[in-house]
């Protein structure tokens, strides 16, 4: 699992197919329009569509309730397609078998799963025999730049958005960015540090030291801690996704380090227009910790992927933009050995369980969260949910 600056660390353009006779045309001819405005190559883009084509016909011809999502991925230089299918039946008896070559399901292309693992940079496949199948696949151009961006590794954390029935846009975004060393100051220019009060840690595992007034994260690997951001716009449509995209753009440019001087900072920048629920995690993998402030309803979670406990961690009521708390509290919890972080809107019911779903964090984050949209995921409402995990 690579660090938070390797792979795609942004995601934009998502176009969501649902499942009908016209669904593996529409999705090629898509992919098609996006592999070309991101400068993919003639022969990269041709393999692109064929991907896509045979994914989106096994879906038409054999699931039930399928969807497949079209996106592009970025880093700070390089852009990728990505595709994500979901379905919730009849899943893969014997997986293996659909990955070996010669083997098609039936009046698909006949390219095979196999080849469209070959195909794609990142191949990720979950599929339970009554239950569905969940398909993830990224595709970076085939120069020294993208092959440079495939070989970094995947990312720590990813996610998925889908907006409610009937709307094109969705009011929920998540975006992820490293913690930045603070800039050279002095003065009144220096950071204010958070308040002793933000620093009153509700413990949820294991008693956390308190840290002192100023104290900056401190992990072992700095390059290693990162922020994780979910926003959930208020109410649905244009304006909702007007405000999702406005956090998703000021989380970006705040070299605020503590989540509570993030949420800080996104409340000033969202005054003007809907605001919404907003929650970020500072996740410092070498130091094993988390530190966590939310405020609305987002909910989110540290699940133990071995025994499949996991933990709530605790919002504030309010609205960012709106109606803040007058102090915001930060919470601290230890991250457990491969524990996993996620954050979600209220557009998924929140009494979901790893252990329900078998190998759910044994995947790609992206899988993870498409899973967990298939499982939790309600049609009235925008939906969407982002997974960090990695080697901690």
């Amino acid at each position: 699992m690579g660090a938070v600056t390797s792979g795609p660390a942004e995601c934009e353009d998502s176009v969501w197919f649902r499942h009908s006779d016209s669904l593996p045309a529409a999705a090629r001819s898509a992919a098609r329009g996006l592999a070309h405005r991101i400068g993919l190559l003639p022969e990269r883009a041709a393999e692109v569509a064929l991907a896509v084509s045979e994914a989106a016909t096994n879906l038409r011809r054999h699931a039930v309730d399928g969807a497949m999502v079209l996106r592009v991925v970025r880093t700070d230089t390089e852009a990728a397609l990505e595709f994500v299918t979901v379905d919730s039946g009849p899943g893969m008896a014997d997986v293996p078998a659909a990955l070996t070559d010669g083997y098609s399901s039936d009046r698909t292309l006949g390219i095979g799963l196999g080849a469209v693992a070959r195909l794609a940079d990142a191949f990720d496949l979950h599929s339970l025999p009554g239950r569905g199948t969940v398909l993830a696949a990224r595709f970076w151009n085939r120069t020294p730049a993208g092959r440079a961006a495939a070989a970094a590794g995947e990312p720590v954390a990813a996610g998925l958005t889908r907006p409610m029935s009937g709307q094109d846009l969705c009011g929920d975004a998540w975006a992820v960015r490293p913690v930045r060393p603070a800039p050279a100051a002095t003065g009144a220019d220096l950071p204010r540090p958070p308040s002793a009060a933000a620093l009153e840690w509700s413990v949820l595992t294991n008693r956390a030291p308190r840290p002192r007034a100023g104290e900056e994260p401190d992990p072992a690997d700095p390059a290693g801690a990162f922020l994780l951001m979910f926003c959930d716009g208020l109410g649905h449509g244009p304006l909702a996704a007007r405000a999702a995209s406005d956090a998703v753009a000021a989380f970006h440019r705040s070299a605020a380090q503590y989540p509570e001087q993030v949420l800080a900072e996104l409340h000033r920048v969202l005054r003007s227009g809907r605001g919404g629920a907003i929650a970020v995690a500072l996740v410092e993998p070498a130091a094993a910790r988390l530190t966590f402030c939310g405020v609305g309803n987002v909910s989110a979670f540290v699940v133990d992927t071995v025994t499949g406990v996991r933990r709530s961690l605790p919002s504030a009521p309010g609205i960012v933009g709106h109606q803040l708390p007058p102090v915001l509290h930060a919470v601290r919890q230890d991250l457990a050995p491969r524990s996993a972080v996620v954050l979600h809107s209220d557009g998924l019911t929140d009494r979901w369980r790893a252990a329900d779903v078998p190998g759910l964090f044994a995947h790609l984050p992206v899988t993870a969260a498409a899973l967990l949209l298939r499982e939790a995921g309600v049609r009235r409402d925008d939906a969407g949910v982002v997974v960090a995990k990695g080697a901690w």
